[in-house]
């Protein structure tokens, strides 16, 4: 784990970045700047505590870098790779990798283009419902060990509901810190309960 006062210089950094080119693109939403701190960044450091050490992981529609960036910052022994089809964004997230030193590699492409072999973890923020988030990741979990963890607003129970009939899996539910109504959802040994069942 990062030492807390080197983590602070790094988000200190990324937080500078950040106000300064979200003018340009739409790295957050405008009404969660002023709380960027606890919405963005506490948020994705709830990560930090649950991954075990040494992993590969792959963050998915990385955006502006929440939780994937953030991660790699307080935890420098997990490879990981953020993948962001928008090459803006990904612009952004090279910047803050280099001006912060923190390694991570960036992939500008599409989720369902990329062909690498299964990380350890899968991480995803603010992206879709657990049911697509499942469908995009089949091709990585249903042939590994890979563990999902997917921050989630105050619909998660019906998203696992809705994810529950097509998909057999394991989960676990963390309580979110920063927000009462969120939680974090871990979840695991993912398996299709049919074949060719369509993404709706």
């Amino acid at each position: 784990m990062m030492q807390p006062k080197a983590l602070e210089s790094k988000l200190s950094i990324y937080e500078g970045l950040l106000r300064k080119w979200q003018p340009k693109i739409n790295l957050v939403s405008s009404q969660s700047l002023s709380e960027l701190r606890l919405r963005h960044f506490e948020d994705s450091l709830q990560l930090a505590a649950l991954i075990e050490p040494n992993l590969s992981v792959y963050d998915l529609g990385s955006g502006g870098g929440f939780p994937g960036l953030v991660l790699a910052m307080a935890r420098p022994d997990l490879a990981i790779s953020l993948i962001e089809s928008d090459q803006r964004k990904c612009a952004f997230l090279k910047t803050v990798s280099r001006e912060t030193s923190t390694p991570v590699n960036v992939f500008s492409e599409r989720i369902e283009d990329v062909a690498r072999e299964a990380p350890d973890v899968i991480t995803a923020r603010a992206l879709a419902p657990v049911k697509s988030l499942l469908f995009l990741t089949a091709k990585w979990t249903e042939k590994s060990d890979t563990t999902c963890y997917f921050l989630k607003g105050q619909n998660f129970e019906e998203e696992i509901g809705h994810a529950l009939e097509a998909f057999e899996f394991q989960h676990k539910i963390f309580k979110s810190v920063t927000n009462p109504n969120a939680a974090i959802l871990q979840i695991n040994k993912i398996c299709a309960k049919m074949q060719n069942v369509n993404n709706k």
